[in-house]
């Protein structure tokens, strides 16, 4: 049977920057997009809207920042009411993924290409992204 395609955002939602993903239609492959310089949530919304309607979304993947206890902290909270705002106001529902360490990850990648991590900061929030959304559509996959 064939899959059913799925167009997904992953977001990396920071206090200053949100890194944005998205995959292919088959749901197999996660690729970083952009990253949006966070200044008012109804800004968020328009830039985020555009990128809605581009690819057509069908659900957004938002990754939470759990304790490394598997708790979940203030930052963690904080994110979950933003992620409900934003699911609220774009009419798209929400999953949660666990990105503990996605954005040592994206910085570990950059490092590998040679490329500067303090230099890229926008760079490294669009790979923890992709990560991010990776992981959603690996376990969707293992799952299905």
């Amino acid at each position: 049977m064939a899959q059913s395609r799925i167009s997904a955002l992953g977001l990396d939602v920071g206090r200053k920057r949100m890194g944005i993903a998205g995959c292919d239609g088959t749901g197999l492959i996660a690729t970083g997009i952009t990253t949006i310089k966070r200044t008012s949530f109804q800004q968020d919304i328009a830039q985020l809207q555009i990128i809605i309607e581009d690819r057509q979304v069908q659900v957004l993947v938002v990754g939470l920042p759990y304790t490394m206890n598997g708790s979940i902290g203030f930052q963690a909270k904080q994110i979950q009411k933003y992620a409900q705002r934003l699911s609220k106001a774009l009419e798209l529902p929400i999953e949660y993924v666990d990105e503990r360490l996605t954005s040592i990850q994206a910085e570990e990648m950059l490092k590998a290409a040679n490329i500067s991590p303090s230099q890229n900061k926008g760079l490294i929030d669009r790979k923890a992204a992709a990560l991010i959304l990776q992981q959603w559509l690996d376990e969707r996959r293992e799952n299905g």
